[in-house]
């Protein structure tokens, strides 16, 4: 029977509208987002009075949480960088000397005078000047010293390794310790890079760990990479040192123990300091801006007990003797100790502005990166570019969605409109299910919900494809309705299953904002299904219930193939394969030749987005920068083929010079000033940068994560059919995928990170085509037993051809918005799903199932085979 209990009916409207409720407010962003800024402000000790008015603009009792705008959206920067974390070991080392010494020297009647010897790779030497022959009994002294590895992973272990080498003893970091330490760097670092952050009252950042040691950061509405580099780039190591001598020579032997540096206010002017501090800025308690006694910017300090009682025993100790404050390695003030400084506060002054003495008292407070950093890759996005994508990505969502809606109406009538108010309960499901998570939407993520708008249709489809052949039966609306559904089943959870995996292989694979299309792309297969299977059923029976009618689908305003079909797809095998063939043949051709036209992504350097009011002048550009003997700088107008030159954009592309590791910084910035002095309104709307080391893991993450997809779907479809079924469809991937790379390097599209995306994309989508084709196929494999496999497989695409053709138009209206409106920062990415699209369906069709029909299949799964091994159906070309 027709019906659904009431206890599933509440469920259904339960989810649904708690799914709307939780999107809500993302209706309502800008209003919401002040309501929360309020909220976080008075929980952080803000005045609550002085807010009521930001306070009321949204409810309490309403859900709060909003989809996170990334910084494509919003503007601001991104920063991957990579925690040095080898630099510890030496400074841990190092440490250790005095304990070293003082135990040695205790014990001089035994082991004589030592010397700490000249040392490298993070090792203390130590020589035993007089008793070599003692070196092991000071060795053994030394493991005394020893202490456990706080670390699972280094249960048991010491910290330290102390073997010898004639007179000397050689002190390193334990493999165990250097695992722990490696750990603990890490974590410190990205809790000192948040409360740098922190402290500057940004909404919204993103400062998560990636892979063992390094740390990605993104803010949102921060100037550029560069500002952002400015704040959590510089280690911020104080500390505090005795002076042995000045120099005016940085090439002066220091001495053993010893180092020198060069002042920060006096030019020619280099310090020989003890190495060992005699207190460090991890003892600081406070840190704030302040002025000296002259009225100049200066940085009042305050140590813990005890850091204040080393610092009040040095400076008792060594009255009329200079006192070197030394931060990242120079020293910014030498002063003399007039006089016992008790209590542990002081003062830092220098050649500071206010800025500085502000941003220096910031980065003191929340602590000394206890690493350096090296920037792997770093992206800036101007807020007007953020802006502007947010509009086109509105304007496509919107039109794909009424170009959609009109679709399914004219296809199905009544159904259509079910369909639709799921499409929009569908839409609104994937927002709450971003907020609920706190994810955060790019722009890739706009493109995988336009996406979703396309594909969510073809579970409706499946299943009213489904409804009007069980009408044919003439078992009743009733019965064909509920059949519809039943037999739909199978086809769907295979189709949506295989497409959820790439999504998965995305996200695991991915970064940034390819991860935020997989995220849209996985809730998306996962929102459209639950609304296909029990929303739309649930509205077709609540309206059976009622209207009580005697046929449903007998009839369509817009058919793009006959109702019943009965073309011979294999009459012509040959020319089908021979045209995938020769343009296989010129994709390999036109990789070989030319090869692709690598993004960023994968070659490494910069890439600076301009935009200006006049049109681009390539030549005037080239001539601009041509000066700055940087070699050959690519500069391209951004070029649509439909639309022609797009707004006045340009792209300059840097590669990094011979010899460095990736684009400076300084590099940069003369390129901007050229291209400023040439043209005085131009803008730069973003600033890409990546590293060598960076692209080429990028260039392997890729390769595996297309491959793991393959293989993923390989897997599933024999467990789910059987192994030829599985040959078929990976066949028909890798032939999707050879056009579309082929068809990147012949037209020589941008090849970048977002095009893998696309691509596995269209391996899901290609799959999802296949699936649906192949499940039919197994069907009517135990419908009709004696029937040829060729004419089964003709039966099977014949009977899907109208489902397979409403999902690829409605995929392709949605994507064809998204083109022409969405802006050309994702042109590329569309254009290779449109292609893949077209060339999934071509696949699905004419490929996996022609590779079939050669393979064979056993007939009857459904019982025991006789000639298990030996049937197979006889290709019949």
């Amino acid at each position: 029977m027709l019906q659904i209990d009431l206890w599933k009916r509440l469920a259904i409207m339960g989810l649904v509208a708690l799914g709307l409720l939780l999107a809500l407010p993302n209706g309502f962003y800008s209003r919401v987002e002040t309501h929360n800024d309020a909220a976080a402000a008075i929980e952080a000790g803000a005045d609550p009075a002085a807010l009521q008015d930001e306070l009321a603009l949204w409810p309490d009792w309403m859900p709060s949480s909003l989809v996170n705008l990334g910084l494509d959206l919003r503007g601001g920067a991104h920063l991957l960088a990579e925690v040095q974390v080898e630099d510890v070991y030496a400074a841990r080392v190092e440490g250790m000397w005095p304990e070293v010494r003082d135990l040695l020297r205790e014990e001089r009647d035994r082991v004589g005078p030592i010397r700490l010897q000249d040392y490298e790779n993070a090792e203390l030497r130590v020589r035993l000047v007089e008793r070599s022959e003692m070196a092991d009994e000071a060795a053994s002294l030394v493991r005394g010293l020893a202490r456990p590895v706080t670390s699972l992973t280094g249960a048991g272990s010491t910290d330290i390794d102390v073997t010898t080498d004639g007179a000397e003893v050689i002190i390193r970091l334990s493999e165990a310790e250097q695992r722990a330490t490696d750990e603990r760097t890490v974590r410190q670092a990205l809790e000192i890079i948040r409360r740098r952050i922190d402290e500057t009252g940004t909404r919204e950042p993103t400062i998560m760990r990636q892979g063992s040691d390094r740390v990605l950061i993104q803010v949102p509405g921060i100037g550029s990479a560069a500002e952002l580099k400015e704040l959590i780039g510089t280690t911020a190591q104080l500390t505090f040192q005795p002076v042995v001598s000045r120099s005016s020579s940085a090439d002066e032997n220091p001495g053993v123990g010893n180092e020198i540096l060069p002042s920060l206010d006096e030019d020619g002017v280099f310090y020989i300091l003890e190495r060992t501090p005699v207190v460090t800025g991890e003892e600081l308690v406070d840190a704030q801006p302040d002025f000296d006694q002259n009225g100049r910017p200066a940085v009042s300090f305050r140590f813990n007990p005890t850091g204040a009682r080393k610092f009040g025993d040095y400076t008792a100790d060594n009255i009329g003797n200079p006192f070197a404050i030394v931060l990242d390695g120079e020293v910014i003030s030498a002063p003399v100790i007039q006089s016992h400084i008790p209590g542990g506060s002081g003062i830092i002054t220098g050649n500071f502005s206010v800025e500085e003495s502000t941003q220096l008292a910031v980065l003191l407070r929340a602590g000394a990166l206890p690493a350096g950093l090296e920037f792997l890759e770093e992206r800036t996005v101007g807020p007007e570019l953020g802006a502007d994508s947010i509009e086109a990505g509105k304007l496509a969502c919107i039109v794909a969605f009424v170009l959609v809606l009109a679709y399914m109406v004219a296809s199905y009538g009544r159904f259509g409109i079910f369909a639709n108010i799921a499409l929009i309960i569908n839409v609104g499901l994937i927002f709450g299910l971003l907020s609920l998570i706190g994810a955060t939407l790019t722009l890739p993520g706009i493109a995988g919900i336009v996406l979703t708008i396309g594909m969510a249709v073809d579970a409706n489809v499946l299943v009213f494809e489904r409804i009007k052949e069980e009408m044919k039966t003439a078992k009743g609306a009733a019965r064909a309705i509920e059949l519809g559904y039943e037999k739909a089943m199978s086809a769907i959870v295979d189709a949506n299953i295989t497409t959820f995996l790439t999504a998965l292989i995305l996200y695991a694979m991915g970064s940034g904002p390819v991860r935020g299309f997989a995220i849209t792309l996985g809730l998306g297969i996962i929102t459209s299904v639950f609304t296909a299977l029990f929303v739309t059923r649930l509205i077709a029976v609540m309206w059976f219930e009622r209207k009580r009618p005697k046929t449903v689908l007998t009839g369509r305003a817009l058919r793009l193939v006959p109702e019943v079909t009965s073309l011979d797809f294999f009459s012509r095998w040959k020319l089908w394969l021979g045209i995938s063939g020769v343009m296989i043949l010129v994709a390999l051709g036109s990789f070989g030749l030319q090869g692709l036209n690598f993004g960023i992504d994968f070659k490494g350097g910069t890439t600076i987005r301009t935009q200006s009011t006049e049109p681009v002048d390539v030549g005037q550009y080239r001539d601009a920068v041509g000066s700055l003997g940087l070699g050959d700088i690519s500069i391209t107008e951004v070029f649509d083929p439909t639309f022609g030159p797009d707004e006045n954009v340009a792209m300059v592309r840097i590669q990094a010079q011979d010899d460095t590791e990736s684009v400076t910084p300084e590099v940069i910035a003369d390129v901007e000033a050229a291209l400023q002095s040439a043209v005085p309104d131009i803008e730069f709307t973003s600033v890409e940068s990546v590293g060598p080391k960076v692209s080429g893991e990028l260039i392997q993450a890729a390769i595996i994560a297309v491959a793991l997809a393959i293989g993923a779907v390989l897997v599933y479809i024999w467990l789910r059919f059987e192994w030829q079924f599985a040959v078929g469809a990976v066949i028909a991937l890798v032939h999707d995928v050879a056009l579309t790379v082929g068809v990147f390097s012949e037209l020589q599209i941008q090849f970048d990170l977002a095009i893998i995306a696309a691509l596995l994309t269209i391996v899901g989508y290609s799959l999802n085509d296949t699936v649906v084709v192949f499940d039919r196929v197994r069907e009517n494999l135990r419908k009709y037993k004696q029937k040829p496999l060729r004419e089964v497989l003709n039966i099977s695409i014949n009977e899907t051809l109208s489902r397979t053709m409403m999902t690829s138009v409605t995929t392709l209206l949605a994507l064809f918005a998204l083109y022409f409106l969405g802006g050309d920062v994702i042109r590329g990415f569309v254009f290779a799903m449109i292609w893949g699209v077209i060339v999934g369906t071509y696949s699905s069709i004419f490929v996996a199932s022609t590779v079939l029909m050669w393979l064979g299949v056993k007939r009857d799964w459904s019982k025991p085979d006789a000639n298990a091994g030996t049937q197979f159906a006889n290709v019949d070309a």
